[in-house]
């Protein structure tokens, strides 16, 4: 996918991330992008690593930087304790009209995350991308395995929410299914 593709794709993401409740700060972007392109194959093209709290791009972290120099999104404080959230600008709408068969092949995927993630907090948010991370590593290994992964990998995620994650992984996995099936 070509940047400017790649930069319709955020912003849209970040809009419908917002309107289902997130105030889409970078760690929200970070995890719903990882989601569309592990979970929805939407070839985004960043490189993740397992990170601090759970996967992170370095790729995306600067493509987010060189975005705001550009005036495509813009920072909007918010109250303690939140960090800033990332706002497309009036740019970003704009250039969206420009592409807008790469929105259209990929709105599915976009509502689908939007709404999935959305309403999510952070430690929410990093518990369900490690569990899919863990998924993708251990190519669909039992949910108890998995769940004792996350919580070598991140001792404060109990078991417990360990095995929740593992299994909300699952079930959009199987609700994925029919987005990834489809031809973008």
């Amino acid at each position: 996918m070509k940047r400017l593709q790649r930069a319709v794709i955020l912003a849209e993401l970040a809009d419908r991330m917002r309107k289902h409740g997130s105030w889409c700060g970078e760690t929200h972007l970070q995890k719903a992008v990882y989601f569309l392109q592990e979970l929805l194959k939407v070839p985004l093209e960043y490189g993740y690593i397992l990170y601090k709290h759970g996967p992170f791009s370095f790729d995306l972290r600067d493509e987010i930087t060189e975005l705001r120099a550009y005036e495509l999104f813009r920072l909007e404080p918010r109250p303690i304790p939140y960090g800033p959230s990332l706002a497309p600008t009036q740019n970003a709408e704009d250039l969206k009209t420009r592409f807008t068969k790469t929105l259209n092949d990929y709105r599915e995927h976009l509502v689908f995350v939007a709404e999935a993630l959305g309403n999510k907090g952070v430690a929410d948010l990093e518990r369900l991308a490690t569990a899919l991370y863990v998924t993708i590593e251990a190519k669909n290994g039992g949910n108890k395995a998995r769940a004792d992964r996350i919580h070598s990998l991140k001792p404060h995620v109990t078991l417990e929410s360990a095995l929740e994650a593992v299994k909300e992984v699952d079930e959009m996995r199987e609700t994925a299914k029919k987005l990834v099936s489809e031809p973008a």
